[in-house]
């Protein structure tokens, strides 16, 4: 057992002063979205679940808004073990695991029940074993939301795209995506995106209705086209040499409960969707429906342009109809 990075761990005797009992462990989880948004009330639940399966002895502690960095700087932390747990866009996440950015094509998933099945099955399982190569511990995939278009004017078809400066994840097939559909994407960090909108540094963004209302871009934006472009997972992973150095029981308890949090956190992210829409219509902006027809089909030239495995496309697909 590694010791050093068990710092935070107490270990007592039991009562025979021969067999090691675990006392407390505490567990750091970083994101970076707002508390309100349901990544983060996700989390408290696998808090709560996890301190009461474990009578207190396994406690997690939630460190929301990029206050252990930047979602990438979160990913390399895994890799070094100086972050032993976080849940992040699959953004930075394609530059350590390549595999996953198959998650990202576009209009790739019909409904979410359609990305649930993917997850949740063989393939999920499949996508999230990858990061063991990454030294990373890949347990769960959760949803961060469909992902839809804002901007300062109503954009309805692609040509409304044109020459629109629009912040991109620092991922490339979004960025090809964009490309595509006649945009001029710009890879950007989350914390400088607000400051960037309403500088008029850039146009416009791409991202789900919950993290356009946690983070008031309402102030800086007027428009959203319910595209759906995209569906958005949240990855819960595990820094593989942290994860490795705790007790099999802190192990166990996350595992165990990581079922029922995904769940209920799905669940939220449903719900908090739906209120936070009307919350923004009250404040103004317009949220409007739009034929993704021909956005679909410029789209599809992004699938040739990167190397997925086309027998996992046909997988992917193929779940629907299950």
């Amino acid at each position: 057992m590694n010791m050093k990075r068990l710092a935070a761990t107490a270990v007592i005797f039991a009562a025979t002063g021969f067999a090691p009992a675990l006392a407390q462990t505490v567990v750091n989880i970083g994101h970076g979205v707002q508390t309100g948004h349901p990544t983060h009330i996700g989390l408290l639940k696998l808090a709560e679940l996890v301190k009461e399966r474990t009578d207190g002895k396994v406690v997690i502690q939630v460190y929301p808004d990029r206050q252990l960095g930047e979602e990438r700087e979160m990913v390399e932390g895994l890799q070094l073990g100086t972050v032993e747990m976080t849940v992040v866009s699959t953004g930075p996440v394609v530059n350590f695991v390549p595999e996953a950015g198959v998650l990202d094509l576009p209009f790739l998933f019909e409904n979410s029940a359609h990305a649930y099945k993917v997850f949740d099955g063989d393939i999920g399982k499949e996508l999230l074993a990858k990061f063991d190569g990454a030294d990373m511990v890949g347990l769960a995939i959760w949803e961060n939301g469909w992902r839809h278009l804002s901007a300062k004017k109503a954009v309805e078809k692609p040509s409304d795209l044109s020459g629109m400066k629009l912040r991109t994840m620092q991922n490339p097939v979004h960025m090809r995506a964009f490309e595509a559909l006649g945009a001029s994407p710009i890879p950007m960090a989350w914390g400088e995106v607000f400051t960037s909108l309403g500088q008029g540094v850039i146009d416009g963004q791409e991202n789900p209705i919950t993290i356009f209302y946690t983070n008031s871009l309402w102030e800086v934006q007027s428009h959203i086209a319910l595209t759906g472009h995209v569906y958005g997972p949240h990855m819960v992973l595990a820094s593989k040499s942290v994860w490795e150095s705790w007790p099999e029981e802190v192990r166990t308890a996350v595992l165990e409960a990581l079922p029922d949090a995904t769940a209920f956190q799905r669940s939220e992210s449903l719900r908090l969707e739906t209120e936070q829409a009307e919350l923004l219509r009250e404040r103004g902006v317009n949220i409007a429906k739009i034929d993704t027809t021909p956005f679909r089909e410029k789209a599809q030239a992004v699938y040739s342009s990167f190397d997925f495995d086309p027998a996992l496309l046909e997988r992917i697909r193929a779940v629907a109809a299950e």
